[in-house]
């Protein structure tokens, strides 16, 4: 689809090359396309990750991702998916709907809970993206973006009793652009949104679809930029892994540990992280127990889950038990580790493209009874800019919570195990990323198990 028509016309800025100030006495507009294209040459997107990270993926010989690809492929993905549907467009709220969609990034932790920034797909039109005042700027690097507008704030913190006239602004603004580019079907996928809105879009007789599921689809199958992407996410997780192994000592409490994970990751131009999965010693045991001011002693297990979106906004699913101190692991301690190792290494054995989700799930190693009632929620579930479709449950839950699909080329998954024994001392967590390849799998995560815990070091 062509789209210059669209919008305005956007120059390539090199990054940090700042343009001139027009001077004191320029006019208003003068200063106000200066400080847009100042802005826009200093977004995070043009000035990159730094000589840390970049140095780091060097050293692995990780290759920069091609973004201007990942963004063509996910509109394609998107007008897919709105095709086999039917629809002539997406109205998507969800912040990591918004970023597949635009690539771009605003207060992301905060927009998930005051929805002012969304953002308007036409299956043959433009692409709009609403975003929060004066930030038009954030949207520039990104030449598939049509249009960028000012966002209509209808939650309550910003509307407050003027919620419902907000919202129906908010449709009647939307509805107008699937009356321009709908090209006459007014069957339309929404993906998050209250229900005052959803009933301001009714309103115009717009149909309403689950736009969830639209999304869902399309973010299932990664092209090879994405990969890429993902990978140097996973490099940057890692190194700042090792930075908290390294610290991991006797005396530390774990809120002391946890924040090593975060600050390695926004060193590294990381995002944000989706959890605070760590515990040690008797709170490994049941599993999610978030991070406390718990001092780790001497002989603990301490189990974390990374739940981390690094670079690129990619997320790393990484789970690892570590050991504590200078020590001789315990035979429990062993036993759990080694059990936790086989079931993640048999389940990996399973992958392959074509493998159906019930297969995944009734075929898969699965735990000793007394370790049953304390197993993870999933056995297998995707993962791209978070944890995304699939997710495949342990056959006990698969009548309440299963669903039924293939493993296609493309997607990547992760591999879950939580091993401990109902009403035990500790549990171990492990977990892996991999590619579903053409012919098998990929493993994407590297980071070494625990050799104390697998008997191989004293």
């Amino acid at each position: 689809m062509n789209t210059e028509h669209f919008g305005r016309h956007r120059r390539k800025i090199m990054p940090a090359m700042l343009p001139a100030h027009p001077g004191e006495l320029a006019d208003y507009e003068t200063l106000s396309s200066y400080a847009f294209e100042k802005a826009t040459a200093l977004n995070r997107h043009i000035l990159g990750y730094g000589e840390l990270a970049e140095s780091e993926w060097a050293a692995r010989g990780l290759a920069a991702p091609d973004l201007d690809a990942i963004r063509a492929y996910r509109l394609q993905r998107i007008r897919q998916q709105l095709a086999r549907s039917d629809l002539s467009a997406a109205i998507l709220c969800d912040p990591l709907n918004v970023r597949y969609a635009t690539d771009t990034t605003n207060m992301q932790v905060w927009s998930t809970h005051n929805a002012v920034r969304y953002t308007f797909v036409a299956l043959d039109g433009p692409v709009v993206a609403f975003d929060f005042h004066n930030c038009e700027h954030l949207g520039a690097h990104n030449h598939l973006i049509d249009e960028t507008r000012h966002g209509v704030p209808w939650f309550y913190f910003e509307a407050g009793p003027h919620s419902a006239e907000r919202a129906r602004k908010w449709a009647d603004e939307l509805a107008d652009l699937v009356r321009l580019h709908g090209g006459g079907n007014n069957r339309i996928a929404v993906d998050k949104c209250r229900r005052e809105g959803i009933a301001a879009l009714i309103a115009h007789g717009l149909s309403i679809h689950d736009g969830e599921e639209v999304m869902e689809l399309a973010r299932a199958i990664k092209c090879p930029d994405e990969i890429l992407a993902m990978r140097r996410s996973i490099a940057s997780c890692e190194a700042a892994m090792g930075e908290m192994e390294a610290a991991l000592r006797p005396g530390m409490t774990e809120w002391d540990l946890w924040s090593l994970l975060h600050a390695g990751n926004i060193r590294r131009g990381g995002e944000w992280i989706e959890t605070h999965l760590l515990a040690s010693g008797p709170r490994t045991n049941p599993w999610f127990q978030e991070a406390s001011a718990r001092v780790i002693e001497a002989g603990d297990l301490v189990a974390f889950d990374t739940d981390l979106v690094g670079p690129y906004g990619m997320c790393c699913d990484i789970s690892r038990t570590w050991l504590c101190g200078d020590g001789v692991p315990t035979n429990e301690q062993r036993v759990l580790y080694q059990m936790a190792v086989d079931q993640i290494e048999a389940n990996i054995s399973m992958l392959a493209p074509g493998r159906s989700f019930h297969e995944l799930s009734h075929t898969a190693t699965s735990l000793p009874q007394d370790y049953l009632a304390n197993r993870y929620s999933v056995l297998f579930h995707g993962v791209g800019l978070c944890d995304e479709y699939p997710a495949v449950p342990y056959p006990a839950d698969w009548d309440s919570g299963g669903y039924d699909g293939v493993l296609e080329p493309g997607m990547v998954v992760c591999v879950e195990s939580y091993v401990g024994r109902h009403g035990g001392h500790e549990g171990v967590k492990l977990e892996e990323q991999l590619l579903i390849t053409e012919t098998g799998h990929e493993r994407l995560s590297s980071y070494p198990f625990d050799e104390r815990l697998l008997g191989r070091a004293v």
